[in-house]
């Protein structure tokens, strides 16, 4: 049976952030008898190189150290794994990159990093930059989240866009014999006629597809609606796009989505809905 991703790529940094990322990417990988590509991006230039290359060459070990306990670990869960350590001065281009050049059609990796003075970030500024960039559809996991196992929800607005929205969040649910929970959010009651005859249109395609499944509008604010739909399903898994903004020369989440990825608990799956000319950095 065809998968809904048969080319995995886990973007980590083997760090304790990484916790429930990596084993959602092993998870997947084995349920799927799927081979893992994973990237460790490493932070490094040649100037940083020549002026600390005590430094430079522990991060080096650091990140070998690192390879070593992934390839073990693969190992042990009898998952093929396929390492690649990148050096760069940004990390997220390294993952976009590698996701790039195996033709990934999912990156899987972390909600946020080490904390710091971007401590009040909902959502860690590499994983938003790797959101907004790349080249595929990118699932963010939470540090204690794990493998999906109740329900798919699909957030999903009334237009071609969510129409793919929910139709990938079924493949997701049927893959794992789960049932599927779809929510439209609207501003006001006077979108609501029109959100519900989507909903309803789209129940019936997916009752086709053999997914059982329910949906609703809600009205009100899209990422708290979402997040409560959530917790009313007790869905385990959250399917949405996101809007990037390229008009001031860098790529931007949109807000819906960063919220949702931020505040849930459970994995997020960003899908990237659009041309791969508006996605290029």
């Amino acid at each position: 049976m065809a998968h809904l991703f048969n080319r995995l790529l886990l973007a980590t940094e083997h760090s304790e952030f990484d916790a429930g990322s990596e084993a959602m990417a092993f998870a997947l990988a084995q349920r799927c008898q799927l081979p893992l590509a994973t990237v460790v991006p490493l932070v490094s230039n040649p100037e940083y190189e020549a002026l600390a290359p005590q430094i430079a060459a522990k991060a080096e070990l650091d990140a070998s150290v690192k390879l070593t306990e992934l390839r073990e670990r693969a190992g042990a869960v009898g998952v093929a794994i396929d390492l690649r350590l990148r050096r760069g001065e940004e990390p997220y281009q390294e993952i976009v990159q590698e996701a790039r050049q195996l033709c990934s059609d999912l990156i899987i990796i972390r909600r946020r990093g080490k904390r710091g003075f971007l401590a009040n970030l909902l959502v860690g500024e590499m994983v938003s930059k790797v959101v907004a960039h790349a080249p595929c559809h990118v699932l963010v996991v939470p540090r204690e989240a794990r493998m999906w196992t109740q329900r798919v929800l699909a957030a999903a607005e009334p237009t071609p866009q969510g129409r793919d929205v929910i139709l990938t969040a079924a493949a997701a649910a049927a893959e794992c014999g789960l049932p599927l929970q779809v929510v439209s959010v609207v501003h006001s009651d006077g979108e609501r006629p029109r959100a519900e005859s989507f909903v309803a249109e789209m129940l019936a395609q997916v009752a086709q597809r053999g997914v059982a499944a329910k949906g609703e509008v809600r009205v009100g604010i899209a990422f708290k609606e979402i997040l409560a739909a959530r917790e009313a399903s007790s869905a385990d898994l959250i399917v949405m796009a996101s809007r990037t903004d390229r008009g001031i020369g860098r790529a931007l989440v949109g807000g819906v989505a960063q919220k949702v990825m931020g505040l849930s608990e459970q994995p997020v799956l960003v899908l990237n809905l659009q041309t791969p000319r508006d996605r290029n950095p």
